[in-house]
Formats: structure tokens, sequence, C-alpha cells
């Protein structure tokens, strides 16, 4: 079923059953966590042509929230039996994208997953706030202007 979501709009929260998939037509989502000191945890965006969802089995409290951060048209799948529907490929992106992203919070310096976020969302960079990709790299905001400075010293060098 396709439904438009408006900005700021949140799809799911931690604690809801889990029963849907979003495939994203346009504009943009993000699913995150908020600790218990109340700070947010971007775990993933999901511009156009992505899906983003909670990985915790069908009707079972998920973990993740999923909000838009702009206008958005979203595809809605329930995860059981639909999302055999859902592209293999989107999938297959979905699942190669976060274990790539594992893999750098736990061995990459700042710099490098700054980098390899400008290369996995290189169409949403001036869409998102700035402190929502410093939570994405899990950096401050401070830090994240101090690696974007850096770039454009190292790039004007």
């Amino acid at each position: 079923m396709e439904k438009l979501i408006e900005k700021g709009q949140i799809l799911q929260r931690a604690g809801d059953l889990n029963s849907k998939v979003y495939l994203v037509q346009s504009g943009l989502l993000r699913s995150y966590s908020i600790d218990r000191k109340g700070r947010e945890h971007i775990f993933m965006f999901a511009p156009e042509d992505w899906i983003v969802g909670d990985a915790i089995p069908p009707q079972q409290p998920c973990e993740l929230f999923i909000d838009a951060i702009e206008t958005s048209t979203v595809w809605v799948y329930e995860k059981d039996p639909e999302i055999s529907m859902i592209d293999k490929e989107r999938i297959r992106k979905r699942l190669e994208v976060i274990q790539k992203r594992l893999i750098m919070l736990m061995s990459a310096t700042a710099l490098e997953r700054y980098e390899h976020f400008l290369r996995t969302y290189p169409d949403i960079v001036q869409r998102v706030p700035q402190r929502m990709i410093a939570s994405f790299l899990g950096i401050t905001p401070e830090a994240l202007s101090k690696i974007k400075g850096r770039r454009r010293k190292d790039k004007g060098s």
C-alpha cells in the first residue's frame, strides 16, 4: 500500500509490534535508537529506492524508531508474507550497507567513516542536518565540523 508520510512523522516507535517494512519512493526516512540518556543514534538513512525496517522478527517489539526527515511517499509492506514481494536486490543492498557500516564503526577512523558516508549516501548530504550525520557517524557535531574542515584543507592543498 502506498502512503504519504509528512516530514517529522514517526512511522514506528521502539516497543511497537514490528510488522512493517517501508520502501521509499520519494523523500527520506531514517531509523534510529534512543539511549537511556535520551541521545539519538542513527542506524541508517533510507533515501529513494531504499528499504527500511526493524530486523526483529514479526510481531515482536521493535528496537528502532523510523521517521521522515522529508515529506515522503513509501510503499508499506507487512513483514510476513509480503516481504518476498520486495526486490531481493534492495534487500541485498541494505544488508551490504549494514555490514560495511558495522565494520566501519568497529575499526575505522571518524574521517574514514565520513568518507564512507559520502560514498554510500551521495545524494542526501545536503538534505540531512549535520547533527544527524554526526549521530550516524558516532561523533559529535563539533568533531564532524573539524573533519569537514580538514577535508577542505587537504583538497585545497
